[in-house]
């Protein structure tokens, strides 16, 4: 096989996504996802705080690869199991605080909604096993 080949290959098998690449980091020790605010069975106004809590780990930015740290993803009525073999979705049931925010205002309608916090790595990845908080419902009036 040719340089040319080679460098050719080489440059392919590295744009390729690998199943393992980003995934399956390890959590921290001890560590405990929670939601501080609003508190579970709560009835309250649009926009709602929601204040988010950590322990055993650190907050950054995505993109960063502190050890031992993630940034926080916040699930809004999402009944559905987290993937380990796919970068966490964004949308507006996936809302990505990828600058390190440890609280947000959010928009709800009037209704019953459930809220979950997940931890995810520098490039959106669950941690393995995944660090989420206990889901809460709320009701927005």
């Amino acid at each position: 096989m040719d340089i040319g080949r080679i460098a050719f290959l080489a440059a392919v098998l590295a744009l390729l996504p690998t199943a393992g690449h980003a995934q399956g980091k390890k959590p921290g020790k001890n560590v405990h996802l929670y939601i501080i605010s609003p508190a579970d069975g709560a009835t309250v106004k649009s926009p709602v705080t929601v204040v988010f809590g950590l322990r055993g780990m650190g907050i950054t930015h995505a993109g960063d690869e502190f050890p031992n740290s993630g940034h926080h993803h916040l699930l809004i009525d999402v009944n559905t199991a987290l993937s380990l073999t796919e970068a966490m979705p964004h949308n507006k049931n996936y809302i990505h605080y990828a600058a390190g925010q440890t609280e947000a205002q959010i928009d709800l309608p009037p209704g019953k909604h459930t809220l979950q916090l997940v931890l995810s790595d520098s490039k959106h990845y669950s941690f393995s096993p995944p660090v989420v908080s206990k889901q809460i419902t709320i009701t927005v009036k």
